[in-house]
């Protein structure tokens, strides 16, 4: 099986949100996205992991309730579909 690149994943991750809804106010469980993610994206979830705290630090996504959920920026929608429609086929 061939291995995802790290801007693969991060498409992936952004994708989810995106397809849930989950843009600013309405988030998700990050233990649930991990565990969702899990199935594709080999390593326990740490990559994972990783590509969600490089994406906080990038700005597409944001953190809620004490880091332990997380939602899509609005303010930056038009970055964040152009980067899945790049990444993803």
């Amino acid at each position: 099986m061939n291995t995802l690149a790290d801007k693969e994943v991060k498409a992936i991750i952004l994708d989810k949100l995106r397809k849930r809804g989950c843009w600013g106010g309405r988030y998700i469980p990050l233990n649930s996205l991990v565990h969702w993610l899990s199935k594709k994206v080999k390593k326990n979830g740490r990559r994972v992991r990783k590509a969600v705290k490089q994406l906080v630090n990038e700005g597409f996504l944001i953190l809620h309730k004490g880091r332990e959920t997380v939602s899509l920026n609005p303010t930056r929608s038009r970055e964040i579909t152009e980067f899945i429609a790049r990444f993803l086929p």
